[in-house]
């Protein structure tokens, strides 16, 4: 990751999504939170150099592949891009395409919070997610999808999201 990024502010968005597939991997895959944890964080490793999508995520799983990382791990971070056209089977391809923009989105909201993420609850975001003026490159349909594709609650899901993200506050930058 840190070859490929120099942004702080992506690193700390691929730090996020790591933490949220670390802890949905301990609820279920506890035998796979390094391989889930692995794919939160190299998600969007090639984005600074290759921010298209004709070239995002494409170039950077050549990358990977050249180096063995698993299909399981290349075919999740396919599927985090909807445009990609490989479709998410595995429990890790839809965790996180459900943890990419949300995470990004939690992390916004945070960032105009007096207390940051310490006191933030499932239903603050829920309301800020209502304002499509605040983050308004952060795609509620895919936030939508995801959570649908996962079949769980809107509030559950945020929430641990949210409590992933808050243990990881100074990888993430918060």
């Amino acid at each position: 990751m840190h070859e490929w990024v120099a942004s702080e502010s992506l690193r700390g968005h691929m730090e996020a999504v790591a933490a949220c597939m670390a802890f949905h991997a301990t609820l279920h895959a506890p035998d796979q939170v390094e391989r889930w944890t692995v794919a939160g964080l190299l998600h969007d490793f090639d984005y600074e150099r290759h921010p298209t999508a004709e070239e995002h995520p494409f170039v950077g799983v050549e990358h990977l592949r050249a180096l063995g990382v698993e299909a399981e791990i290349l075919d999740a971070i396919l599927g985090h891009a909807e445009y990609s056209g490989v479709p998410r089977t595995t429990a890790m391809a839809k965790h996180l395409f459900a943890c990419d923009e949300l995470a990004g989105f939690i992390v916004a909201v945070a960032k105009v919070r007096p207390n940051g993420i310490a006191d933030l609850e499932a239903k603050s975001v829920r309301k800020k997610l209502k304002d499509k003026a605040f983050a308004a490159a952060v795609s509620r349909e895919d936030i939508a999808k995801g959570i649908e594709e996962l079949a769980v609650d809107p509030s559950e899901h945020i929430s641990r999201c949210i409590e992933a993200i808050r243990g990881s506050a100074v990888r993430v930058g918060l």
